[in-house]
């Protein structure tokens, strides 16, 4: 499977395109694959309102009366080293509302919900801390995050996390269709031990009580 769309949008907040295994920052920090016409059905971009002054800048991150399929019941704070790899990870039930505050995330999606419009869609683009947006990612919809430098991002869940919640597949299987610009990223213990695609999607199917198709 290949990534489908090539198509660079503003708000996306990326500078353009890099090919894949470019291993430089730089490089990195171009790296787009996704307009928003690509995302997965239910995947939504939010550029965040920026307050500057001489002193500093505020951005708003989240606020109730936005109109977004999340309720937050659960914030996290992640400081990622570089060159670390996380995911690819799928929910069950939770969705996630993700902000980068600083640094840049290549963010890899994969549709894995035999129901949506965009079923095994996949594409990738670049989350920069300078350029403030939100990105809400539904279940069923698999994600994995790449840092080529050190980057701290926050999100948040629709649901408390829970272990039996979250699957996992291996970040280079090729049935993903994500291409990552680093051959060997540091993995977590967890991650580096995940399954196949296949194994993840026979997981999700008996989790959520349907079928996918893993061929």
């Amino acid at each position: 499977m290949t990534d489908r769309n090539h198509h660079p949008h503003p708000e996306d907040r990326a500078r353009g395109a890099a090919e894949p295994g470019a291993d430089d920052a730089s490089s990195f920090s171009r790296t787009i694959d996704s307009s928003h016409a690509s995302l997965p059905d239910e995947v939504s971009i939010r550029p965040l309102p920026c307050h500057r002054d001489d002193a500093a800048w505020t951005v708003d991150v989240y606020r109730r009366d936005w109109p977004l399929d999340i309720a937050p019941v659960q914030w996290n704070f992640v400081s990622s080293r570089p060159n670390v790899l996380r995911g690819v990870h799928v929910h069950v039930q939770h969705w996630d509302y993700l902000h980068v505050v600083s640094g840049a995330m290549l963010l890899g999606l994969h549709d894995m919900r035999p129901r949506s419009p965009t079923y095994r869609r996949a594409t990738r683009l670049c989350l920069e801390g300078d350029r403030p947006v939100s990105i809400a990612i539904p279940p069923g919809v698999a994600h994995g995050f790449y840092f080529a430098s050190a980057t701290a991002y926050i999100y948040a869940m629709s649901h408390y996390w829970t272990p039996v919640g979250e699957l996992g597949c291996r970040w280079d299987d090729p049935e993903l269709g994500l291409a990552w610009p680093e051959s060997e990223p540091v993995l977590s213990a967890r991650d580096a031990a995940a399954p196949s695609y296949a194994e993840l999607a026979r997981a999700l199917a008996s989790a959520s009580g349907e079928h996918i198709d893993a061929a």
